[in-house]
């Protein structure tokens, strides 16, 4: 391939540290990448004209394995990059401590439902030129210590943009941050202002250049969420090497003006924060003209985080081709004509007979239960209610909710005929209170066991085990502690397959919760407003389990149990309401209207 083989129309480049696209590369994490690759092939459906940037991650996040009593084990998923990947031409490099480390490209192409394809560029360290450490830089997702974070933010940020350019895309006119790990492509944009200005320093009119060309969507309130490191690694990996000061962290006078602190500038102080560290949440957030939360409630949280900034909410979606397992799909297809074109038409969903959406889901769950089986050797009841729980293992997702009370769980089982619970989910591998919550789940499936609750925790959760999970449980559990969630999107994915939710007031279930008629809510919207640590969470914890019991003993299970039309009339409810909204075309359009636009 020549660099003119390269299509490089695109006008709008989409920045995430992670990206979830084929089953065989797991180059995503969780939630974050899940959302890029559904954005990204949103825009292939819709024509927009993208190209996304990403790192390459040649070893993976981690494959899970899980010891009997749930100890996680971690191992690298090394996979076969030259057989999914068509390599690019060219290198670039980007300067980590004073040494040049060398970046070449690779490229995944994304086809809509009309055709029209998104290029991905993946960048690649893994070179011969550059030494040991310096090729392990694009190995590992989220691995690795601060100077290993900082110095891949540096390649995806610094290093992406200057492979688009060498590529040719020469179009581009907005650049588009998936959280802050890609804050630093702002630098590199001052930086073409720096040079193409004939000035010695970068003013207002330079930033407000920038800013122009810049968009960034928040993911989360959570602190952890946001990357911070020290101005003293910063200066060494950022400058060249020279003791650090903080008029002079940065080697190149560009850098340098745009973290001091005078009243030359519009961005004193506000890409550190007050321990003098290099904050990318601010760094992103002072340097772009459009801000966005994910949902309506992270947006309010946002600007209570970030009051002095104006901060939009557009609700994420999910691809709902991706997402839609074949049996509903067949039946979409055969009542709703065009859907996977136009989401929207979802709506009419409310005109499919019962029966099809009851045999659709059971197909479904059949498929589910036999993955069960063959993975664990656990053999589950098909006609036995099943809930499902899946998303990364951290507290404050409260995994173990539903276990806070055994004996009232018991007492539940045994007045509706038993229980399944189905849970996935990978803890970060230097998260020791998320790992210990799967040890809880594990412990709490041995003790239940004998009562009629059979609790299965699903190794190695990915996206092909994510298809069967929210299209084969009964109901969607979701219990995250307010206002932690921004948005989520498991959810949604579940409701295109005629699963009801029964999930806590945040994220976006607080815009798709209809009481009884899209599923039920636990606790109230209200609660927790000081985010997770705060002194009351463990009466909020208890009014929470105690509202989950509630609506399981009384609303839940009584309506599934019936055998008559109410429960399939909420899964058809789940389908029209809250799928035709919560979609990524939906999403994508609000973006381009509000943020590209």
């Amino acid at each position: 391939m020549t660099a003119s083989d390269v299509q490089t129309t695109a006008e709008i480049a989409y920045f995430s540290m992670e990206i979830a696209l084929d089953a065989r590369m797991p180059t995503y994490s969780g939630g974050l990448g899940v959302l890029a690759g559904d954005t990204l092939r949103t825009a292939a459906d819709l024509g927009i004209p993208m190209v996304a940037v990403c790192l390459l991650h040649r070893r993976g996040y981690f494959r899970q394995t899980l010891a009997p009593d749930g100890e996680q084990h971690e191992a690298p998923e090394d996979w076969p990059v030259e057989e999914l990947l068509e390599p690019l031409p060219g290198q670039v490099t980007v300067a980590v401590a004073g040494r040049d480390v060398r970046l070449r490209g690779w490229r995944y192409e994304v086809r809509g439902c009309r055709g029209h394809t998104v290029p991905v560029i993946f960048l690649d360290s893994r070179i011969e030129d550059n030494d040991e450490a310096a090729r392990a830089f694009t190995d590992q997702l989220y691995g690795g210590d601060a100077r290993y974070r900082l110095a891949q933010e540096m390649l995806l940020g610094l290093g992406g943009v200057r492979m688009l350019r060498m590529l040719g895309f020469g179009a581009i006119r907005r650049f588009h941050m998936n959280e802050g790990h890609a804050a630093l492509l702002t630098l590199e944009l001052l930086e073409e202002q720096h040079r193409g200005n004939g000035h010695n320093g970068v003013g207002e009119h330079e930033i407000e250049a920038v800013r122009e060309q810049c968009v960034f969507t928040t993911h989360t309130p959570v602190p952890a969420g946001h990357d911070q490191f020290p101005l003293e690694l910063a200066a060494e990996l950022l400058g060249r090497g020279r003791a650090p000061k903080l008029r002079d962290v940065f080697a190149i006078d560009v850098y340098r003006q745009v973290l001091r602190s005078d009243d030359r500038f519009s961005l004193p102080r506000d890409a550190l924060d007050h321990d003098l560290m290099l904050n990318m949440t601010y760094v992103a957030l002072n340097l772009s003209g459009h801000v966005n939360g994910v949902a309506h409630r992270h947006g309010e949280i946002s600007r209570l985080m970030f009051a002095e900034y104006s901060v939009d909410a557009i609700t994420n979606g999910v691809h709902a081709a991706t997402w839609i397992a074949a049996p509903m799909a067949a039946v979409l297809d055969r009542h709703v004509a065009g859907w996977q074109a136009d989401n929207y038409s979802l709506r009419y969903a409310l005109a499919i007979p019962l029966a099809e959406i009851a045999e659709a889901h059971a197909a479904s769950k059949r498929d589910l239960l036999e993955h069960v089986a063959t993975s664990t050797g656990r053999r589950l009841e098909p006609a036995r209610f099943t809930l499902g729980f899946a998303r990364r293992a951290t507290a404050y997702k409260r995994p173990d909710l539903l276990f806070t009370d055994l004996e009232r769980l018991r007492a539940i089982a045994r007045r509706h005929g038993g229980l399944q619970v189905l849970y996935a989910g990978k803890a970060h591998p230097a998260d020791e209170g998320g790992k210990a919550l799967i040890r809880d789940v594990h412990a709490a499936a041995e003790t239940l066991r004998e009562d009629g609750i059979e609790v299965v925790w699903l190794p190695d959760y990915g996206t092909a085990l994510a298809a069967k999970l929210v299209s084969g449980v009964d109901v969607w559990l979701n219990t995250p502690l307010p206002p932690n969630e921004a948005s989520g999107t498991s959810g949604m994915k579940a409701a295109m397959n005629g699963v009801p939710s029964l999930s806590t007031l945040d994220g976006w279930w607080i815009e798709g919760h209809l009481e009884g008629i899209t599923g039920w809510s636990i606790g109230d919207s209200g609660a927790g407003a000081g985010g997770a640590g705060t002194s009351d969470d463990e009466a909020l914890r208890a009014r929470d389990a105690a509202s989950l019991y509630d609506k399981l003993e009384h609303a839940v299970l009584p309506c599934y149990l019936e055998g008559g039309d109410a429960f399939l009339t909420i899964r058809r409810h789940a389908i029209a309401l809250n799928g035709a909204f919560f979609n990524s075309q939906r999403m994508l359009q609000q973006y381009l209207q509000r943020a590209y636009a």
